[in-house]
C-alpha cells in the first residue's frame, strides 16, 4: 500500500505546491525568469517549482524510514541555500562550498572510511552532478523528465537488487517531479529554479552511490540511466574550457538548446530526450554481464546524435552568416 500512497502522496503535494505559486502569482513575484540574450524563452517564468519537488521529497523520506533522514537534511538544505540563490543571488565560491559539503557529507555518510583519492574523486564526481543537473535545467519539460524518468528508472533497479525501501524512496522522487511536469511542460508555465534542480542533482549522484554500497546496483546503473544529461553537460563544457571560455557563466551552447535555436519546439525537444532517456533507462535494467556493452552501445548512440547536431548547427550558423 505505501508504495502506492506515498508517491500519490508526492505527486499531489508537488503539484499543490505549484498551482499555489502560480495561482497566487507569488512565484512570478518572489524569482521571476527574466528572458535575456542566453534564455530559451521569451516572457518571464516563475522559479520556484522545485520547492514543491523538494518539499514532497523530504516529507516522503520520513514516511520512507529513519534511514532515509540524513538524505532528505542534505537535499533540503541545498534546497534553501538555493533558495536564497533564487531570491537574492549568492556568490559563486559561496554555492560551490556548499555544494562540497553537503557531498562530502554524504560520501563519508555511505563510506564511513573511503581512502583519500577515492573520497576525493567521489566528491567531486557529485559535486559536478549537482552542477550539470543545474546546467541542463534549460528548457521546458527537460529536467522535469529526467528527474521523472531517471528516478523511475532507478526505482525499477532497486526493486529488481531486492531493495524495496530504497526503490520506494527512488520511485517518490519520481511521484514528486511528475507532480511538478504538470505545470512544466511546454508551455512551461513554472521552472525548477535552482531550489529543484540543485536538489535533484544531488539526489541523482548520492541515491546513485547509495544504491551502489547497498548492493542493489553496480556504477554502470546511475550512468546509463543519466547519461543523456551527463553526456551533453561535460561534452559541452570541456569544448568550452578548450575553447578558452569561462565554462561558468550562462551561455546556450548545449545540444538540447541547439536543437531549440535551430526550430525545434521546446515539446519536440522534450520528447526526442524522453526518449533517449528511456532507451537508456532500459538499457540499466538489463542483467549485470549485459550492462558494459550495453553502456558502449549508449555512448555510440550518444556520439552519433551529437555528431549529427553538430553537422546542423554549422549549416545552421553558416546560414545565418550568409542571411
Amino acid at each position: 500500500m505505501e508504495f502506492l500512497l506515498c508517491p500519490l502522496l508526492a505527486a499531489a503535494l508537488s503539484a499543490g505546491i505549484s498551482a499555489f505559486l502560480l495561482h497566487t502569482r507569488l512565484g512570478l513575484r518572489l524569482a521571476p525568469d527574466l528572458p535575456n540574450e542566453r534564455s530559451l524563452h521569451r516572457a518571464p517564468i516563475p522559479r520556484l517549482g522545485g520547492l514543491g519537488v523538494v518539499l514532497a521529497v523530504v516529507v516522503a523520506a520520513w514516511c520512507a524510514g529513519p534511514e532515509f533522514h540524513a538524505l532528505a537534511w542534505l537535499a533540503g538544505g541545498l534546497a534553501l541555500v538555493s533558495l536564497l540563490d533564487d531570491l537574492r543571488g549568492l556568490p559563486a565560491w559561496l554555492r560551490l562550498l556548499v555544494h562540497l559539503g553537503a557531498v562530502a557529507a554524504w560520501v563519508l555518510t555511505v563510506l564511513p572510511a573511503p581512502t583519500f583519492v577515492l573520497g576525493l574523486a567521489l566528491v567531486l564526481l557529485l559535486a559536478w552532478g549537482i552542477n550539470l543537473y543545474n546546467f541542463m535545467d534549460g528548457a521546458n519539460g527537460l529536467a522535469g523528465g529526467m528527474a521523472l524518468i531517471g528516478f523511475g528508472s532507478l526505482a525499477a533497479a532497486a526493486g529488481l537488487g531486492g531493495d524495496a525501501r530504497l526503490a520506494l524512496f527512488c520511485l517518490v522522487v519520481a511521484a514528486a517531479a511528475l507532480g511538478f511536469l504538470v505545470f512544466n511542460f511546454d508551455p512551461a508555465r513554472i521552472f525548477l529554479g535552482d531550489c529543484g534542480s540543485i536538489p535533484l542533482g544531488f539526489l541523482a549522484g548520492a541515491l546513485g552511490l547509495w544504491g551502489w554500497a547497498r548492493g542493489a546496483w553496480d556504477a554502470l546503473v546511475p550512468l546509463l540511466v543519466f547519461l543523456p544529461f551527463i553526456a551533453d553537460a561535460t561534452l559541452t563544457l570541456a569544448r568550452r574550457a578548450l575553447r578558452g571560455e569561462k565554462v561558468w557563466h550562462a551561455h546556450r551552447e548545449h545540444y538540447y538548446q541547439r536543437l531549440v535555436r535551430m526550430g525545434w519546439s521546446h515539446r519536440r525537444m522534450a520528447l526526442g530526450a524522453y526518449a533517449l532517456m528511456l532507451f537508456c533507462g532500459l538499457l540499466a535494467l538489463l542483467p549485470q554481464a549485459l550492462r558494459a556493452p550495453a553502456f558502449f552501445v549508449a555512448l555510440l548512440v550518444h556520439a552519433a546524435l551529437f555528431l549529427r547536431v553538430d553537422r546542423l548547427w554549422r549549416g545552421h550558423s553558416g546560414a545565418a552568416a550568409k542571411g
